[in-house]
């Protein structure tokens, strides 16, 4: 029947799903324009008192005062509470929306509100647009946790609640729409048209009610007839270059505001909010009274009211008291700055043109016409969003007349200023602050946008071809690999396997046969440029788990299943999505150099007042047994809006924690070098530090677990030991030592499994049992039930490597365990023997690498109390 569609399309709307959506968009679209009126009328009612006041009162006074004072206020409220409500809050929206981990919630709705009132309403020459699309943002993103979904629903919602807040903050809901699809999510999907459209049309409805302005669109700014005339084409085509030229110009001028405030004044925030308003409060005392109100003046412009005089002063005034306003950190945006200069700009021009024109008694078109194409022409030069920009003029007048002119100023000036500035303005003011927005694939997400470099392990345990078989029979035994590289002269030559090994059995070959004879010579790899997808249809293609990755026939990593969906992990964490942050690089400001006498250098990261004592002596320990300098470096975090070069900070008690390490270096006369870094990013700063003193050995401290998803060990833990070049000793000290004292370390177990770590963990053996009072040591090897007889030739080669390195006078033996896994194995020992300190080296395939069963060194660290020590060897640079 022919109503059948229409039923159909019924049920569809009326699914639970769709109904939700519905009813998230309306209540977004609602809170929105509560927000967006609230802004509005507490900036309306703090502006007129600072202007009523500077009728009643001397202008050179009071402007300035309200403006010293209430800046410093908003600039002390969003430094102490919400520092991400700093500037536009655009900027900050989109990285969220290109999910980067920046905070919008509440919290930063509230401050968004209460601050742009105190910092607007003090006169600073910035608009309520920009706050208001954060602050509809914030209570999108806080609504979608109240109704928890998805993370490309929330996206979807954030988007609309940012459309909804710049529909209600113009009243233009078709603007509100494309300036979501066209800048912020860039996304035209159903869902996200259909969220956005409800929401901006909720809120431009519900904030003209509210804000006193009834439903009809016939508003009062274009009271004034608009013409166009096919003579004006040339004149506004001179309007949309000289817009795009001002237009880049002004955006450049943003950034070196920003940076003057930052670099040359280095106040706090309030200090540098409060100073712009006193400058602004002293530039507008010495204008027109007209000049007081910012709206008030762009609607004089428009109206046609304003002399050139007037325009012209009007262009400058605002072009500067924008930079000296926006430079400082106030909570406040650019559109309506953009828009009274464009305003500006526009007439002008068509006061130019008319004057040109009368005396030939050519017909010109009016200034009004010429000031209202202007808004649009400007505001696309800045924003880079020429769609916008055209609807948003047109829905604020309803007249048609402006359609032709406005296409062509804002296509023209968009097109000048992407010639001489590329780049929209907020991605430039996000990457300023550290954060690069990449734009992402169409389609595939990271198994198309990382590579086979990306995520491999760099750390690779080979096999020789000339290594015999019977070794490389207990290679397999004491390994859970299914399989090695073979190279030869660090050239990957082959690729032997536990199926290998069976199709031999049955050819009686001699113990000495060199591997070369029965490993396959034909092994699959991949380059590092193969993408995920790629690599992983080879391992599905082929059946294998792991792929040698090559450069040429240098085998310079591996990749296997467990490393994609480690990346996969990441990736829905929000680690390794596409935007990446690109913090800046860390900052030092304060160190102390001793000679340099030693054969190496070891990294001490220092942090915790409690623990530094007991890391500080093991360190001056395994410094004093290899002849080692200690560089000790404490690490200060600020927030990403904040440059590490730039940032006060207070070092009194780094300095005092510092003082520990030189103490006991001096009393056991090993070379010190103190630092501390101001950093975005801990572990860049710890492997910054690795870099730049060529660092042999870190030996860092870790609480003994993490609540992070997707990560072992914690962030920056977890990034040390994928990314440090050095030897890795990462320390859990147990609950029974005591911070003040010297480590109670008597009874030490040292599980031996053949991997290539645990060699480096006997090495430490020596160093650290100086650390105890006749220290007893246990190598032990774990072996399943099933085994009748255990191998201990392992065992029994680390205690003579013991024995040669040092004559021991504590007791040394070596007894096997039997238990189901390694990991419970030793939990157990542990607890029935009660051990002071556990030492392990990394598993075959780096500590990081998750079996089945979990990561075996972060489940014994877990599962008990005594100190823990896990060591992993050095990476090829």
């Amino acid at each position: 029947m022919w109503y059948s569609p229409i039923f159909q399309r019924l049920r569809q709307l009326l699914q639970p799903r769709r109904r939700l959506a519905i009813f998230e968009a309306c209540l977004i679209g609602l809170v929105s324009a509560l927000g967006a009126v609230l802004l509005k009328s507490g900036v309306g009612l703090l502006g007129a008192w600072r202007v009523q006041t500077s009728l009643l009162l001397p202008a050179w006074l009071v402007l300035p005062g309200i403006g010293l004072a209430f800046g410093f206020l908003a600039g002390w409220l969003v430094e102490r509470v919400a520092p991400e409500t700093s500037g536009s809050g655009i900027p900050q929206v989109k990285a969220v929306l290109a999910r980067i981990p920046i905070a919008l919630d509440l919290r930063v709705a509230v401050v968004k509100l209460v601050g742009g009132i105190l910092a607007l309403g003090s006169g600073l020459a910035l608009g309520r647009e920009g706050p208001t699309v954060q602050l509809s943002a914030a209570l999108a993103a806080q609504l979608s946790r109240w109704f928890p979904t998805s993370p490309d629903h929330r996206r979807q919602l954030i988007a609309a609640g940012a459309g909804a807040g710049l529909a209600a903050a113009f009243n233009t809901p078709i603007a509100g729409v494309l300036f979501v699809v066209e800048e912020l999510l860039q996304d035209f999907s159903e869902f996200t048209l259909g969220t956005a459209i409800l929401a901006s049309f909720i809120g431009a409805v519900v904030s003209r009610v509210l804000g006193g302005r009834s439903l009809d669109l016939n508003l009062a700014l274009t009271a004034s007839k608009t013409d166009f005339f096919v003579q004006d084409i040339p004149f506004y085509l001179v309007l949309g270059v000289v817009a795009g030229l001002m237009g880049a110009l002004f955006n450049r001028g943003i950034i070196a505001s920003l940076t003057v405030y930052r670099r040359s004044l280095r106040f706090g925030l309030p200090a540098r909010v409060a100073l712009a308003g006193v400058v602004s409060g002293m530039i507008v005392a010495l204008l027109p009274i007209a000049f007081r109100d910012n709206t008030g003046l762009r609607e004089i412009l428009i109206t046609g009211e304003a002399s050139w005089s007037i325009a012209a002063i009007a262009f400058i005034s605002q072009f500067i008291l924008t930079l000296v306003a926006y430079g400082s950190g106030v909570p406040g945006g650019l559109f309506a700055p953009a828009l009274t200069l464009g305003a500006a700009l526009g007439y002008l021009v068509g006061m130019g043109e008319h004057a040109l024109l009368l005396p030939l008694g050519i017909a010109s078109g009016l200034p009004i016409t010429y000031a209202l194409a202007g808004m649009g022409a400007f505001f696309t030069a800045v924003a880079r969003v020429p769609m916008t920009g055209i609807v948003i003029v047109f829905e604020m007048t309803t007249d048609f007349n402006l359609v032709l002119p406005l296409m062509i100023g804002s296509v023209t000036s968009y097109l000048v200023a992407e010639k001489l500035a590329p780049g929209s303005l907020y991605d430039k003011l996000l990457a300023w602050n550290g954060i690069i927005i990449q734009k992402a694939a169409p389609v595939g997400g990271i198994m198309t946008n990382l590579t086979a470099k990306d995520v491999m392990q760099q750390q690779v345990e080979t096999l020789d071809t000339e290594m015999p078989l019977d070794e490389v029979i207990q290679a397999f035994a004491r390994s859970h690999h299914r399989g090695f590289p073979v190279v030869e002269e660090s050239k990957l030559v082959g690729i032997v396997t536990q199926s290998d090994l069976l199709n031999i059995r049955d050819r009686n070959l001699a113990n000495d046969t060199p591997l070369g004879e029965i490993m396959s010579a034909t092994p699959v790899t991949v380059t590092p440029i193969h993408t995920l997808s790629n690599v992983l249809y080879l391992l599905d293609r082929y059946q294998i788990s792991r792929l040698p990755v090559v450069q040429g026939r240098k085998l310079i990593g591996i990749i296997t299943r467990a490393d994609i969906i480690r990346a996969e992990a990441d990736h829905l964490n929000g680690e390794n999505a596409t935007p990446k942050l690109r913090p800046d690089p860390s900052y030092i400001v304060y160190q102390t150099r001793s000679p340099s006498t030693g054969r190496g250098r070891l990294l001490v990261p220092v942090a915790n007042p409690e623990t530094a004592g007991i890391l500080l002596q093991m360190a001056a320990a395994i410094a004093r047994d290899r002849h080692y300098e200690i560089d000790c470096v404490q690490v200060m975090l600020i927030p990403r809006h904040s440059s590490p070069s730039e940032t006060e900070v207070r070092t009194a008690k780094s300095r005092r924690l510092l003082r520990q390490a030189e103490v006991l270096a001096k009393k056991w006369e090993i070379p010190l070098h103190t630092q501390i870094r101001v950093t975005h990013d801990v572990a860049q700063a710890i492997l910054e530090t690795i870099n730049e003193q060529h660092i042999d050995l870190i030996l860092m401290g870790w609480k003994g677990n993490t609540s992070t998803p997707g990560r072992i060990f914690g962030n920056v833990v977890d990034t040390i030991i994928r990314q440090a070049t050095c030897e890795v000793v990462l320390v859990k000290l147990g609950t029974t030592q005591s911070p003040v004292h010297s480590p109670q370390f008597n009874s030490w177990l040292v599980p031996v499994a053949g991997g290539p770590n645990s060699p480096l963990a006997i090495k430490l053996l020596p160093a650290l049992i100086t650390l105890g009072n006749d220290p007893k040591i246990r190598l032990t090897q774990v072996f399943k039930p099933s085994e009748l007889k255990p191998d201990m030739s392992i065992s029994e080669q680390a205690i003579r490597h013991l024995m040669r390195r040092r004559k021991l006078s504590s007791s040394l033996v070596a007894l096997p365990v039997q238990a189901n896994s390694v990991a419970e194995g030793v939990i157990n020992l542990v607890q029935t023997e009660g051990y002071d300190v556990v030492v392990l080296g990394a598993s075959r395939e780096g500590l990081l690498q998750q079996a089945i069963q979990g990561n075996i060194p972060e489940a014994i660290a877990s599962g008990v109390e005594s100190t823990v020590i896990l060591v992993r060897g050095a990476m090829q640079k």
